[in-house]
């Protein structure tokens, strides 16, 4: 890249920073002491408010960066991740949204909490919460670096670390400064830029092929090197049985992730009334619907114009296929329009990673201060003092993610946050539906219900070819590879449910009748909701 790509980029990212730090200060001026101010940014958002919120939370670096670069490297099979991350909104929208936010104050955790014994399920929910939270950072921190590669050049893997540890510094500022209300405005700020661009480079694709979409998809079919099997299914998943188990496996847990990630349950809580989270959700739904249908143009518009092979050759997962596609419309590396839309193109990618990481380290941190701290040390937490604790575990997190990002900083970062479905859709999603609709849940079997999912999820990614065995893998040099699939949702969200059921039909605690029938009157009506 040109030293006028870098310093606009770097301009306009700049420009970003300055506004959102200066929400931050102005937010943090306001009344910055209670938890549900930290927390849920005093429920005082309306729905089309919270609704771009949600939608900045959701569209991150892996729907913008690693989609796009998914479907312009294996065609059809990239469209996966579009269509998952598109369905499982309307699985939050039917079983979670409204009951959720009728159940809950803060987190997770305290819909669980309702109707069990307080402690084990808090603490076990919320170790679960922050290892989902952590997982989702590092696909933020990847595709940051990414960014900045792409940027500097090969010469720019010290510029990269130093980029991914200044994102860290930049969201735990965010968090520990402004809480959920300057979250929130940062997310809406985002949303709103992040649209805008999309929908610019979408155009000007359909421009160059003059609405012609057939020709389109027969341009990236034919620069693919594949011809019509890019087309088709079983580019990446369609080898062997292997990769069409690996091709269910992460569908599973696309579509039921979403409803266990704590970053995106927490936004519930910003808004007055159960109705108000349901109108949010509809917002949410046509903002992220529209976008990952331009997603799709983008990823063959860059097969198209670009070429896999040039993508490859700049990050080989795929990361940097919108920016470079970006610098071709604009006119080429040389002209002042390429330099232009590349810059401003990289500039919101920078904004969606700030913006996203800053809502996923506020979700984390509001685990172990709400659910890890004041579950050891009940007596002694007040809500000053929580809140406190919840700004120091941001900059715990912030450093555990800035890490685990330098590490994978060569994985396609739409692959990264489908592990962080897995591990949510395994751990969080069936201890949320069993406390939701089963009676007779009990409270061994929610903590078995988060253990049985959480412990296999990891593991399995450890004994995976994401880990060791592969080239691609973290470790090529060693293999101790013993799971065959790269997403572990197919073997370890069935785990979860499982050991729910088992704890409980095991457990000699007799569920409670009445505090089910309280929660159930509450998830249904919003009557005692906070």
């Amino acid at each position: 890249m040109t030293d006028d790509h870098q310093t606009l980029a770097l301009l306009l990212f700049s420009a970003f920073v300055a506004v959102t730090l200066g929400i931050t200060t102005w937010v943090s001026r306001e009344r910055r002491g209670s938890a549900e101010e930290f927390y849920a940014g005093g429920r005082l958002f309306t729905p089309m408010e919270n609704g771009f919120a949600i939608a900045g939370d959701y569209m991150s670096a892996a729907s913008f960066l690693g989609i796009s670069g998914l479907i312009a490297l294996f065609g059809y099979d990239g469209l996966l991740y579009s269509v998952g991350f598109l369905v499982a909104w309307l699985v939050v929208l039917f079983l979670v949204a409204e009951l959720v936010r009728n159940c809950g104050r803060f987190t997770l955790a305290d819909v669980v909490a309702a109707r069990m014994t307080e402690r084990p399920v808090r603490i076990a929910a919320g170790t679960s919460s922050v290892t989902v939270s952590v997982l989702y950072l590092v696909a933020q921190m990847v595709g940051a670096g990414s960014l900045v590669a792409l940027l500097l050049g090969k010469t720019g893997e010290a510029a990269q670390a130093w980029t991914v540890i200044g994102v860290g510094a930049l969201m735990v500022i965010y968090v520990s400064w402004g809480g959920m209300r300057a979250t929130t405005w940062i997310q809406i700020v985002k949303a709103v830029l992040l649209l805008g661009g999309t929908i610019a480079l979408t155009v000007l694709v359909l421009v160059r092929f003059h609405g012609d979409v057939d020709r389109l998809l027969l341009t990236a079919a034919e620069r693919s090197g594949h011809g019509a099997a890019f087309l088709a299914p079983g580019l990446k998943y369609g080898g062997d049985w292997t990769a069409r188990l690996d091709f269910m496996s992460l569908g599973l847990a696309l579509v039921l992730g979403t409803a266990g990630l704590p970053h995106i349950l927490s936004r519930f809580y910003t808004v007055p009334t159960a109705r108000a989270a349901r109108r949010s959700v509809v917002w949410s739904i046509g903002l992220i619907g529209g976008f990952y249908l331009m997603t799709i143009v983008l990823g063959f518009g860059a097969a198209a114009i670009v070429g896999p092979d040039a993508v490859r050759r700049s990050n080989a997962a795929g990361n940097t296929a919108v920016p470079l596609l970006a610098l071709d419309l604009g006119g080429g590396a040389d002209s002042t329009g390429g330099t232009v839309l590349f810059a401003i193109v990289a500039a919101v990618a920078f904004a969606t990673i700030l913006a996203v990481v800053a809502g996923i380290t506020l979700a984390s941190s509001a685990s172990v201060a709400h659910d890890l701290y004041a579950s050891l040390r009940r007596k002694h937490a007040r809500p000053r003092s929580e809140v406190a604790v919840a700004r120091i575990a941001a900059v715990g997190i912030g450093a555990i993610a800035i890490g685990l990002g330098l590490l994978a900083r060569d994985l396609n970062v739409a692959f990264l946050v489908g592990l962080a479905f897995a591990v949510a859709a395994s751990a969080n999603l069936p201890v949320l539906l069993y406390s939701l609709f089963w009676r007779g849940f009990t409270t061994r079997g929610a903590v078995w219900a988060v253990y049985g999912g959480l412990v296999p999820a990891l593991v399995l990614v450890l004994l995976s070819p994401v880990v060791s065995g592969s080239p691609q893998s973290l470790f090529p040099d060693v293999d101790f590879q013993f799971f065959p699939l790269q997403n572990p949702g197919l073997v370890s969200i069935p785990l979860g449910f499982l050991a729910g059921w088992l704890g409980t039909v095991t457990s000699t605690e007799v569920a409670d009748e009445a505090k089910h029938a309280e929660t159930e009157v509450r998830s249904l009506t919003g009557a005692g909701a906070v």
